[in-house]
């Protein structure tokens, strides 16, 4: 369930920096920023994403403007991050229960 994001990699001429050009946009017209080690409390899209940049390790900092992912990278290449943002809104991945129309109908009655 969900749909996945369209990825594309972008050089930079900043050595360390990698961009993503997504086909949606997640912040709107703002951006957001944020640096390994910070606590990211929000649960917009753009906070979900982080995380999950985060949690592959090697990250130090990630900007989000509308369809644009800004990466700083640590000490990692870039392998396994398009995959990351391209997932970021399936919710029925392997591992995850499809609830069926008996589950609905329990929590409805």
């Amino acid at each position: 369930m969900g749909q996945p994001i369209t990825v594309v990699e972008k050089p930079s001429s900043r050595a360390g920096i990698v961009r993503f050009e997504i086909n949606r946009s997640l912040t709107g017209m703002g951006h957001e920023r944020y640096t390994a080690g910070d606590e990211i409390v929000g649960d917009a899209p753009a906070d979900e994403l982080a995380r999950r940049l985060f949690a592959l390790g090697g990250i130090a900092g990630v900007h989000v403007v509308a369809n644009m992912v800004t990466v700083e990278l640590a000490d990692r290449g870039t392998a396994g991050i398009a995959e990351v943002i391209a997932d970021l809104h399936l919710y029925y991945v392997q591992g995850v229960e499809v609830p069926t129309e008996e589950d609905f109908a329990a929590e409805a009655g």
